[in-house]
This record gives C-alpha cells, sequence and structure tokens, in this order.
C-alpha cells in the first residue's frame, strides 16, 4: 500500500497571535492527531526541533487521502505532501535503471 509523507509548516501569514487562541488551535489539532493515530488512519506524526514544523505519514490507496489531509489544515499550515518508496524497492528500481543505462552505453560505443 502506498505510503505518504506530509510536511508541515505553521503559516505564519495565518496563525493566530493571541497565546489563547494559538493554544485553542493547537489543542484541536492534538485531538484529530490523536484520534487518527487511534484509527489508523494516520502512521506517525512528528515535530521537527524548529518548533513550527513537522510531519505525518499515513498510507492509502492513492494521493486523495494524503492531499484531503493536507488540505484539511489549510490555511494555518502549509503542506507538502510526497510518496514514499520503500528501501527496498528504492534500491531494486536504482538498480535495474543503472544497468539499463550501463548497458545502453555499452552497446553505443560498440
Amino acid at each position: 500500500m502506498p505510503k505518504y509523507m506530509s510536511i508541515w509548516r505553521v503559516n505564519p501569514a495565518q496563525w493566530p497571535t493571541d497565546p489563547t487562541e494559538a493554544a485553542q488551535l493547537n489543542e484541536g489539532c492534538f485531538a484529530f492527531y490523536d484520534e487518527a493515530l487511534k484509527s489508523g488512519q494516520v502512521l506517525e506524526v512528528g515535530f521537527f526541533a524548529d518548533g513550527s514544523s513537522g510531519y505525518v505519514i499515513r498510507t492509502g490507496e492513492d494521493a486523495k487521502g494524503a492531499f484531503a489531509g493536507a488540505f484539511g489544515n489549510f490555511p494555518w499550515m502549509l503542506v507538502e505532501v510526497h510518496e514514499v518508496i520503500d528501501y527496498e524497492t528504492g534500491k531494486g528500481i536504482a538498480r535495474q535503471v543503472m544497468k539499463a543505462q550501463a548497458e545502453q552505453m555499452a552497446a553505443t560505443k560498440r
């Protein structure tokens, strides 16, 4: 099943400057992700050390679910969504491509 990593950043143009409003928005986000983790909709949520960004990892049949999850945070968060290819699959593809390129280069030198 495909895996998607969303990298989020707080949108400073939309994030509340009032500490009480910011805390309420944070608590809403925490509650959402607590439930998403519990239900298995999301595999992992984490924060980066800068304090204003982090990531979410989820699975899905296609990118629609990742897009919906990312768009659900707009306009408070700016989100990049990336499909993740596991290491073994990526390694196999890289080897196939490099082998084909080497064979093609050898064939053109003949």
